[in-house]
């Protein structure tokens, strides 16, 4: 069973790679490769009942990041409906494309420390759509801000899943992770930003020439009002999960109310023709459900690899054959490139006890880097990456030529520095 689970999986890995040569939707080779691999999974199990419950908690987990993802990309939509992000926009001078570009990878890297990567990466590739008319300029900036939205949330317990996973299995603290993770994320970010500013250098901005549709439709306080909103609610999920200890789609979807209800109150004096573009019923149909629908069949696809024990054999396996528990991670944070890094992690968790190594130590700091950015390696590899591939239409092809050499020596880079502050005792 196990051969036929790892067979299918490749083969679906490569129809999603090669999505435009082949002219099949990636979201649709991942429902089918989901599809297949739970028939084969349950058909090759003795025990139904544990295939239902693996079923069960598999869609549990993913429910949960698909509707933290509806309601962060609704409100990012509701926000430019009202086309909030000209509070942004309108006080960013820089006419430099280096410039700018400097400013957004560094408010990218410490947003996401605060936020989350994914919120983060949806937030500034919506304002960078506000800012660029070139294409291939916005797909660079793309590129840039999923290296600097993974790199942001690798330092801090909230800004990666997977740190947050470490976090709340008793891996880390918040203080000790910050303060080793802090300057080896931020070089991963600085080395790949240093050859792009140097690329587009002597570039100029070019802005969009066709002003927002609905400029006219909403007052410089309706506009005001609906970012700052939006922007708190992003801000106050953190603090809501660190509060109640539920779950992060908990407290995106309680904004969302907010949100929807705060918008009704504004426009109800409105005609329905006015202020019908700029309700959340309108923001919903505009958000990219394909790529909602991808991330629900790549999620459902590689958890099948994960019941079947295969990520923890392989683990296990690397155990055996490299013995370096540094290499064994760093390896794990390029896998995570290919394969959701939550599984990863998980596995990770479950081969080496607290007892071994304890909480703050080496291998727990060194996975929660490495897993964090490795995802940026490519496109499908992070969250952030995901979103930002559905919204700006990033093909896989593009993105391996373009960014995929610049994330890794980002990796490789902040590697180093977390093993030269190991070797100084900082």
């Amino acid at each position: 069973m196990n051969f036929q689970l790892i067979a299918v999986f490749v083969i679906v890995y490569g129809a999603i790679v090669f999505e435009h040569p082949l002219k099949i939707n990636k979201s649709a080779s991942a429902l089918i490769g989901a599809g297949v691999l739970w028939t084969i999974y349950a058909m090759g199990s003795l025990d139904v009942q544990l295939v239902n419950q693996n079923l069960s908690s598999s869609l549990t987990s993913t429910a949960q990041i698909v509707f933290f993802l509806m309601g962060a990309m609704t409100i990012v939509e509701v926000i430019d409906a009202h086309n909030g992000f000209e509070v942004l926009t309108s006080r960013i001078k820089n006419t430099a494309l280096v410039s700018l570009l400097i400013f957004v990878s560094f408010a990218t890297f410490f947003l996401s420390a605060i936020l989350d990567n994914l919120t983060t990466a949806i937030v500034m590739v919506s304002l960078t759509r506000k800012l660029l008319a070139e294409r291939e300029d916005r797909l660079l900036f793309a590129g840039m801000i999923i290296i600097a939205a993974n790199a942001g949330g690798a330092w801090t317990p909230i800004g990666d899943v997977t740190t947050t996973m470490l976090w709340i299995g008793g891996q880390i603290t918040p203080l000790a992770i910050m303060k080793a993770m802090f300057l080896p994320s931020l070089i991963n970010m600085i080395v790949p930003l240093f050859v792009l500013v140097y690329r587009l250098r002597g570039r100029d901005v070019v802005a969009p020439t066709l002003a927002n549709e609905n400029l006219m439709e909403t007052s410089p306080f309706e506009r005001k009002l609906m970012f700052f909103a939006g922007l708190t609610i992003l801000i106050c999920v953190p603090i809501f999960k660190a509060v109640t200890h539920l779950p992060p789609f908990l407290g995106i979807l309680l904004g969302l109310g907010l949100l929807w209800m705060l918008g009704d109150l504004v426009h109800q004096k409105k005609e329905e023709i006015h202020k019908e573009s700029l309700t959340l019923v309108a923001a919903l149909k505009r958000i990219d459900m394909s790529s909602i629908i991808f991330f629900v069949g790549i999620l459902l696809a590689v958890a099948t690899l994960e019941h079947a024990h295969i990520l923890s054999a392989l683990a296990s396996k690397l155990d055996q054959i490299l013995g370096r528990q540094s290499l064994i991670v760093m390896l794990i944070g390029i896998v995570s490139a290919i394969v959701d890094n939550v599984p990863l992690v998980a596995a990770t968790m479950g081969m080496y006890s607290l007892t071994n190594f304890p909480v703050d130590s080496f291998l727990w700091e060194f996975l929660a880097y490495c897993a964090g950015t490795g995802g940026s390696i490519l496109v499908i590899g992070s969250a952030a990456g995901v979103a930002a591939m559905g919204m700006e239409k990033i093909d896989f092809l593009w993105y391996l030529r373009k960014i995929s050499g610049l994330a890794l020596l980002g990796f490789f880079a902040g590697a180093a520095v977390y093993g030269l502050q190991l070797q100084l005792g900082l």
